[in-house]
């Protein structure tokens, strides 16, 4: 019974971070409310290695709040960028 509340925390931490980093990321981000958890919660990832380069650690770790949201925005920015650089338009 744990693990499904792990399950729930998790989703919910994930959206929020996910939608905060939307939010704050310029532009039009063509992603789902799937895809918006999922940032959010790769985002605490990378937030937890960009801690482990400063601080050490472990370096596969989930982070805070702050750190959670800088890595969900660096994860967006990316994925963003990659997106971008495989459409090209021609007139």
């Amino acid at each position: 019974m744990g693990w499904i509340w792990a399950v729930i925390v998790w989703t919910v931490f994930g959206l929020v971070c996910g939608l905060l980093a939307r939010l704050l990321v310029p532009g039009r981000q063509a992603i789902g409310l799937g895809m918006t958890i999922l940032l959010g919660i790769v985002g605490s990832f990378v937030g937890g290695f960009i801690a482990y380069l400063f601080t050490g650690g472990e370096p596969l770790q989930a982070s805070g709040f702050i750190m959670s949201l800088v890595g969900a925005i660096v994860v967006l920015v990316a994925y963003l960028s990659l997106g971008s650089r495989g459409t090209s338009r021609t007139v």
